[in-house]
């Protein structure tokens, strides 16, 4: 056990620890847009998934339970992180240097990821911890993508989400040893067309939604 807390004690270790966890909420993100992509097929089938979603019942709650440790370790490993860089380097360089493979997702991790926190609080509390017993998930949804300030939100969080992955998957790869140069241009590319996925398959929703009724 010790070796396991002074791994993550290390400055490597942290960096495990937000490269796995980052990566199964690649993983979720995934899993999510599939099912959420159901709205498409109109009210029964999207509602048809949600009721099979929650039929899981324990296995549902050991997953919800799995995401929510995962956060826990990348935001407060992530906060150590931000806030050792800045003690490790309190005054800003007077030229920004572009090198070294530096990008807007890069520049931008700390703030697009307590962003992304904030919005995840949100959509917990407008459509999870809500009372589903007088309304359908379909019916909740639609209502609140009635009103164009929910839709206007949620298509920026999707943007912001896009550029946080954007850098998140590839940067997760290279933690993990699998920055060979043969690959890596791979990889980038790989997480570029995730990003898009992401920032496309979800943003578009709450517009399509929104036009529905």
């Amino acid at each position: 056990m010790n070796w396991l807390i002074n791994v993550v004690r290390s400055s490597i270790g942290k960096k495990l620890c937000m490269a796995l966890t980052g990566m199964c909420f690649c993983g979720f993100l995934i899993a999510h847009l599939a099912g959420n992509l159901t709205i498409y097929g109109g009210k029964d089938a999207f509602n048809a998934y949600a009721q099979r979603l929650h039929s899981l019942g324990a296995l549902l709650t050991l997953a919800e339970i799995g995401l929510l440790t995962f956060a826990l370790i990348h935001i407060s490993v992530g906060a150590i992180l931000f806030y050792g860089n800045l003690t490790a380097r309190p005054q800003r360089y007077e030229m920004k240097k572009n090198t070294g493979g530096r990008s807007l997702g890069s520049a931008t991790m700390p703030y697009t990821g307590f962003l992304l926190l904030l919005f995840i609080v949100f959509h917990l509390m407008n459509f999870h911890f809500v009372d589903k017993t007088r309304q359908s998930i379909f019916e909740i949804v639609s209502a609140a993508f009635q009103q164009p300030l929910y839709v206007v939100l949620y298509v920026t969080a999707m943007l912001v989400a896009a550029v946080h992955v954007s850098h998140g998957f590839w940067s997760a790869f290279q933690t993990l040893g699998l920055n060979h140069p043969k690959y890596m241009p791979l990889i980038r590319l790989a997480g570029l067309v995730f990003s898009l996925v992401v920032g496309a398959g979800f943003g578009f929703l709450p517009i399509y939604i929104s036009r529905m009724t």
